[in-house]
């Protein structure tokens, strides 16, 4: 037995270019199933764990059968667990492993067929993995290969060397039509190590590939004297490049368009003509938005850093209809890329939501602090929007309108008032959530009393709301709180 255990690993080995030690530990895997189902399968010791060790050397094999040492308590399963208060304490701790040698099985029929499903599925485990290993570092990079056969949602690349990568059809450029044995292009995005699904993951759809067409076709990016730092696309229709130049004698853009276009028209021949718009980056938030948006031509922006919003003002409805684009196109793409939301609108409307925002503003101040609107007025063209900020802020920024300090200090202790009232009546309003929400699966206290202040108080309130509407309280997030609405749901079907 032992010399044929020797002949299985080398042959298995040497054939398929699998590591000895690999098909060794699959033998012990078959073995320990084999002894399983002809020692302990439908007994009271079903439940038994196993070890099988081989000698590497000679392939002599020895079977032992392996119990854990756990607390009391904790003593659930006799077939492979020691109480320690059955051993000695002295020898063992919890967490130890006794063994003791039981007999072999032969490596008969059974033990023989077993082992070799477990084989082969080391095979393709090890296939994998040496696979998994030679693409993982080309995550990102274009891969060139051949289009072997059609599945249901895609197609199966053959990349050469027994490897094989999918390019599922929503990977794939609108429209786009893939043959068998055609050579194609695609982006490497994902090396899946699980056992189950596609390894290698292709894509033409993502930004990354239109990066990597870029850096192909134009040598300045390979070089790094010119720089990408982003890329938005609407695959096969239209996309947005950000370029960055490191040597101020080159024109990014023009480099990247080259002569009468002839870089650029490589590239958009690859996407099945997508057309692409190159972007000068800026550091600037208001020039990289403005630019974005070429070929329209802004009139003013006022950007909110921390919100990420910013307010595109136009002079002319034709600008702002180009910088909206067909179906919104051109506006989703330079939201994409600068990673800022914007809201377009012309002069007048623009001014017209300032008037509307400063007169609310103005008619805040007037009532709750009880002052002229002369002085209101003031408040709102420094830029207050907010009693707390009247409150809270440092006596000198009023300096800018004159205000003497007895005059500072009443309106700033008058505004500390009544954002205090506005607090404590809050408070007060803030109902207790009900028994039934508290002790609802996976709700903690913290989230029912969040979920309280917004007005949810009972199971049949939560089961009301949307995951949007609650996902962003601390704690949460869009997942636990979608499964927090739907266990309040139940109650609806019960």
């Amino acid at each position: 037995m032992a010399r044929e255990i020797l002949t299985v690993v080398e042959t298995v080995s040497n054939e398929k270019g699998v590591p000895r030690e690999a098909i060794f530990e699959a033998l012990e895997q078959a073995l320990v199933a084999a002894t399983k189902k002809k020692f302990y399968e439908g007994t009271n010791s079903e439940e038994a764990q196993l070890r099988v060790e081989i000698d590497r050397k000679t392939g002599e094999y020895s079977t032992f059968r392996q119990w854990e040492v756990v607390a009391d308590e904790d003593h659930e399963m006799p077939a492979c667990q020691d109480a320690i208060s059955d051993v000695d304490p002295a020898q063992w701790s919890i967490g130890d492993i006794r063994e003791l040698e039981v007999p072999s099985i032969d490596f008969g029929r059974i033990a023989a067929q077993i082992a070799k499903q477990v084989i082969v599925q080391k095979i393709r485990e090890a296939e994998r993995a040496l696979i998994a290993d030679a693409y993982e570092s080309k995550v990102g990079e274009l891969i060139y290969g051949e289009v072997k056969k059609q599945t249901k949602d895609g197609f199966i690349i053959d990349l050469g060397d027994n490897a094989e990568a999918y390019l599922a059809r929503e990977e794939m450029i609108a429209k786009e039509i893939l043959r068998p044995k055609q050579r194609v292009n695609a982006i490497l995005f994902n090396v899946n190590r699980e056992g189950r699904g596609a390894q290698l993951q292709l894509s033409r759809a993502k930004p990354e590939m239109l990066i990597a067409l870029m850096k192909k076709e134009i040598p300045e990016i390979s070089e790094e004297i010119i720089e990408i730092k982003a890329a938005a696309r609407q695959p096969g229709v239209r996309a947005k490049i950000a370029v960055k130049t490191n040597d101020h004698r080159i024109d990014p853009v023009g480099a990247c368009i080259g002569m009468r276009g002839t870089r650029i028209q490589a590239v958009q021949q690859e996407l099945n003509g997508e057309r692409i718009d190159v972007v000068v980056w800026s550091d600037d938030p208001a020039q990289y938005i403005a630019s974005a948006l070429e070929p329209a031509d802004v009139s003013g922006i006022v950007i909110d850093e921390e919100e990420r919003t910013a307010d595109i003002i136009f002079a002319t409805s034709d600008q702002l209809a180009r910088a909206i684009g067909s179906q919104g196109q051109n506006v989703r793409l330079a939201s994409e890329l600068t990673g800022y939301k914007l809201n377009m609108m012309l002069e007048d409307e623009y001014h017209a939501r300032q008037q509307n925002e400063a007169q609310q503003y103005l008619d805040l101040f007037v009532s709750r602090l009880d002052i002229e609107e002369d002085l209101a007025m003031a408040l709102v063209e420094m830029g207050f929007t907010s009693l707390e900020e009247i409150a809270y802020v440092p006596a000198e920024t009023f300096d800018e309108i004159e205000l003497d300090a007895e005059v500072v200090e009443l309106l700033q202790s008058r505004a500390k008032e009544v954002t205090l009232a506005d607090a404590l009546q809050q408070q007060e309003n803030i109902q207790d959530p009900s028994a039934e929400l508290v002790a609802m699966e996976g709700m903690t206290q913290e989230i029912a009393y969040a979920l309280a202040a917004r007005g949810v108080i009972t199971i049949d309130d939560l089961a009301d709301q949307a995951t949007d509407d609650i996902a962003d309280i601390e704690g949460l997030g869009t997942e636990k709180a979608g499964q927090l609405i739907m266990k309040a749901r139940e109650s609806w079907f019960n």
